[in-house]
């Protein structure tokens, strides 16, 4: 399989397969209630089955154009995610996400994760439009789309019913010109 470094400290990105749920079970394992302060995935990933289920639904979606997901590592030990929630190819659109176990938060892993994928997006598959939907509590996903880049469009008041609390979601987005001008500044 290949992997992607992230940087000097031996990160890499990778792509995640259905024969590595005992894997995927073991990282939401040690971050199942970090993970889920805005994310509801610990909760539906709650045993090996679970877990290939959805390693196979993305699978599946990496096979039709329409999703992907990646591991990011360290040291070898899968410590996070991101992932293609959405791509439509054809409109032009795709959704990002991500999650990290606590070990690894603070450390830049998702900004450097996300760039790689947006690049990909916009200058491989010829995405237009990409978006990062975040909780609006959620300061570390939105501080990634700030360094990114990306645009806040507005906020989706009270849209995402999460144990049993109504959260406010914020949308952010950047657009392949814009992304492509901000990569030619950035170097």
């Amino acid at each position: 399989m290949f992997a992607i470094s992230l940087g000097d400290d031996g990160a890499e990105l990778c792509p995640l397969e259905p024969w590595q749920a005992g894997e995927l079970l073991a990282h939401i394992d040690r971050g199942r209630e970090f993970i889920g302060q805005y994310n509801q995935l610990p909760e539906v990933l709650h045993d090996l089955d679970a877990c290939r289920a959805f390693l196979r639904t993305y699978a599946e979606k990496a096979a039709s154009d329409t999703g992907r997901l990646y591991g990011i590592r360290t040291d070898g030990t899968l410590v996070g995610t991101v992932f293609f929630r959405t791509m439509d190819v054809a409109q032009g659109t795709a959704e990002l996400g991500c999650w990290l176990e606590p070990a690894a938060a603070g450390k830049g892993l998702v900004t450097r994760a996300v760039r790689l994928l947006v690049d990909w997006a916009v200058e491989e598959r010829g995405i237009h439009r990409v978006e990062w939907w975040a909780a609006a509590e959620n300061v570390p996903s939105i501080a990634v789309a700030r360094r990114l880049g990306m645009t806040r469009e507005g906020v989706a008041r009270q849209s995402y019913l999460y144990r049993g609390k109504r959260h406010d979601m914020e949308l952010w987005s950047v657009l392949a010109p814009e992304w492509r001008a901000r990569r030619t500044a950035d170097r």
